[in-house]
């Protein structure tokens, strides 16, 4: 695994208490990186990883509450987690959800309700936005990078609903908008991952989970490290690498 010496740089990494955000979150602290852990307000998991990165890395690392799906609450998080740091380098838009517990068929429209449409897209596509927006400034003055969390789902796959599918296609749309418009100070990328091995809020069946390995290239669900070792190649490495997404399925979909 390659290893980068992130000392004197700061990084904001929406939904890090937990899975693909957690991980990479650990593996920028591990690196000297500052970090800016965002979690929703009240989320116990999101002082426990922060105290433990610390305790762990001794990098400096923060918590940064708030809720992206909320445009005020996006905004004032992302300034007051610039604030506290400095400095911004790195930005990782992992918040999302599937804002159902069980995957929706595409036929099942009665299961598609407006209230599902108004969560995915304000959390999943205008969070996205509103957190780049927000650390624009910040990250142009940095120079710095931004790696958004796509998924196969907005390429070629079911996904948990046609919902969280357009959302995700949504942010593959944004990430190259985001690379032409924050250029050429700012690099901005995004990773889409496959089928994750995390605490996701979505039920898989032990079926689905066995058909995600079988027919997978590389034999095996993804790993949130695995994710986590190509969002900070995009944001460390990767100088001339802008406006692009990233699969990373294990050949899921290959």
């Amino acid at each position: 695994m390659i290893t980068y010496d992130l000392k004197c740089r700061a990084a904001l990494v929406t939904g890090g208490a937990s899975g693909i955000g957690l991980a990479t979150a650990t593996m920028l602290a591990r690196g000297g990186c500052a970090v800016a852990i965002n979690h929703l307000e009240g989320d116990a998991r999101g002082a426990e990883a922060v105290e433990r990165l610390a305790a762990e890395t001794g990098s400096r690392v923060i918590a940064a509450p708030g809720n992206v799906g909320d445009a005020a609450d996006a905004v004032r998080m992302v300034e007051r987690a610039v604030g506290d740091l400095g400095r911004l380098n790195f930005l990782v838009n992992n918040a999302g959800t599937p804002g159902t517990p069980t995957a929706i068929g595409p036929g099942e429209f009665d299961r598609l309700t407006e209230e599902l449409w108004a969560t995915v897209l304000q959390v999943n596509l205008l969070g996205v936005f509103r957190c780049a927006k927000a650390a624009g400034p910040a990250l142009r003055e940095a120079r710095g990078a931004m790696v958004n969390i796509a998924s196969i789902a907005g390429i070629n796959s079911a996904g948990s609903s046609m919902a969280y599918g357009a959302t995700k296609a949504g942010v593959i749309s944004l990430t190259k908008n985001l690379a032409r418009g924050l250029a050429p100070e700012v690099r901005v990328n995004a990773v889409a991952p496959g089928a994750v091995d995390s605490t996701w809020m979505i039920e898989w069946t032990n079926e689905q989970r066995a058909a995600s390995i079988d027919n997978a290239l590389l034999k095996r669900r993804c790993t949130p490290e695995d994710l986590a070792e190509v969002i900070v190649f995009l944001l460390a490495g990767a100088a001339m690498v802008t406006g692009q997404t990233v699969v990373v399925d294990g050949g899921l979909t290959t």
